[in-house]
């Protein structure tokens, strides 16, 4: 038996328009998978990357990473969540954007009573993004000098306040004075306009003229080369984005060069690779929303039919806090 909802679909790629909302027909969940009534559909900016045919995907194609809801049914083999549970989910596949979908049981987490659905829609994927940094690729202790880059950016903002109340000084850059004081409010305790030619030496003179012991890198090609300069020996640089384009190649000895330099690029799936590390990490997240240490701040709600119009204010920087849509 199957059950006919409305998802948005691609046909080809390019401008918003491009995006259908189509009626689809959504088979009972096989096994291992359940059904979800989704509520509240997260936006990210990769969306408008893989709608464009940035990344390139197969077509037809969903869109959207995340979503919250409730499961209406479970396939066979799934004991662990059962009708009724409020859940979400950030790696179930391309498709988030309709009204229901199935997906495996195991990229699901249930929700907490004090964490809505339009909070964990708005905010898993950037929470667990900011999880991983402060707790795995670089576990930030209390006194620790930090550079966070994008910093009144969605994950910045997270990763920004949510490494002031792990006890850091953190130092962020954005792109214009009205984005410095968002970040500053986020938890920054210096902010520094990186269109700035000397952005680099005024990191370091915030630091004490010592470097940074970790540099959280979001931007790419247009901060990476300075990254390095701002951190200090033996410190991290972290490059986890590419905003402005895909970092320079550079030669290994450029690190001793810099100051006996670590560099990674981690990812936010392998960290969430099996069920249980998901779950556990995002009980992490959870507990600082609930103590506070992490804000969801959501300013847009789009009806899932105006989803075009989502996608044109996000990349005319109209928006402020996290999109949603809802179905």
């Amino acid at each position: 038996m199957t059950t006919t909802v409305r998802a948005v679909r691609l046909h080809e790629f390019g401008a918003p328009q491009v995006m259908r909302l189509e009626n689809v027909e959504l088979p009972e969940p096989g096994p291992g998978e359940v059904r979800i009534r989704q509520t509240a559909i997260g936006f990210n900016f990769i969306d408008t990357y893989q709608r464009r045919g940035i990344y390139p995907l197969p077509s037809p194609t969903g869109l959207g990473h995340e979503a919250a809801g409730v499961v209406e049914a479970v396939g066979a083999g799934v004991t662990d969540i059962a009708p009724g549970t409020r859940v979400a989910y950030m790696n179930a596949g391309l498709g988030a954007y309709a009204e229901a979908r199935n997906v495996p049981a195991d990229k699901l987490v249930a929700l907490p009573d004090n964490v809505s659905d339009e909070q964990a829609a708005a905010i898993l994927f950037k929470g667990m993004t900011a999880q991983y940094l402060v707790r795995h690729t670089y576990a930030i202790q209390p006194g620790d000098k930090v550079l966070v880059h994008a910093a009144a950016g969605a994950v910045g903002q997270i990763l920004s306040s949510w490494a002031k109340a792990l006890g850091a000084f953190v130092i962020g850059t954005a792109g214009s004075p009205a984005k410095c004081e968002l970040a500053k409010r986020m938890g920054c305790d210096v902010a520094i306009d990186y269109s700035n030619d000397n952005w680099v030496e005024q990191v370091r003179a915030a630091s004490g003229g010592t470097g940074v012991r970790v540099v959280y890198d979001s931007v790419g090609k247009s901060t990476f080369l300075g990254s390095l300069d701002c951190a200090q020996t033996f410190g991290l640089v972290v490059l986890y984005g590419a905003a402005s384009g895909p970092a320079p190649a550079i030669e290994p000895e450029l690190l001793a060069k810099k100051g006996c330099l670590f560099l990674t690029r981690p990812s936010v799936f392998p960290h969430n690779a099996d069920a249980a590390r998901f779950r556990a990490n995002a009980k992490d997240l959870f507990e600082a929303i609930a103590a506070g240490h992490v804000k969801v701040e959501i300013g847009q709600r789009f009806p899932l039919a105006d989803v075009a119009r989502a996608h044109e204010a996000a990349e005319r920087r109209e928006t402020t806090g996290a999109i949603l849509l809802v179905p």
